[in-house]
């Protein structure tokens, strides 16, 4: 399982805290969603995401999204999605999403051993719970070259230290840079 979030230097996390999506940014993220088989939010990235991805029933993408958007949304809004929420009712996810319920780790541990790719994560209450769990194997991150000074901050309550080691970087002429990782081998 991978998880993907954009972060600002100082480790806010929430999504109008970076720099606007850019060409780099966004081919990144759809190179990052084409190497999953399915993606896993909770409740509130769910609906997030559905608000902004999900194709309109016109068929037509709004005027919002700059051409580099276009293969990210179509990407995103084809993809399996779970959706971990204790709120929702079945009928109540749709956009090709079906809902997890019950035990979190044993829920995931079952949909890592389907066969395909991977699964993506996005968020940030879920992934904290599944790195406390040992669930995440690859952590990658768009890093801003911004200062927020608030918001939430990635994996705030943490359990245990999680050890990373660096396995691939790319610098983005917006100053940003991705950086991508695995739990340390210890």
């Amino acid at each position: 399982m991978r998880y993907g979030i954009n972060v600002t230097l100082d480790g806010c996390v929430h999504h109008e805290a970076g720099l606007a999506p850019d060409e780099d940014s966004m081919r990144y993220w759809t190179a990052e969603m084409e190497r999953a088989d399915a993606l896993i939010y909770g409740r509130v990235t769910y609906e997030m995401m559905e608000s902004a991805w999900r194709r309109p029933a016109s068929g037509e993408w709004p005027d919002w999204m700059d051409q580099w958007d276009i293969p990210f949304a179509e990407n995103i809004d084809s993809t399996k999605k779970y959706v971990v929420s204790s709120t929702l009712e079945p009928g109540e996810v749709d956009w090709n999403a079906e809902l997890v319920r019950g035990d979190l780790g044993q829920a995931v541990r079952r949909l890592k051993q389907q066969p395909g790719k991977a699964l993506s994560v996005g968020g940030v209450t879920l992934p904290l719970a599944l790195a406390d769990l040992g669930l995440i194997d690859e952590y990658a991150f768009v890093v801003q070259p911004v200062l927020a000074g608030r918001g939430p901050t990635l994996f705030a309550g943490l359990r245990e230290r999680v050890e990373l080691e660096l396995v691939d970087r790319q610098d983005f002429r917006s100053g940003a840079m991705a950086l991508r990782y695995r739990p340390a081998v210890t």
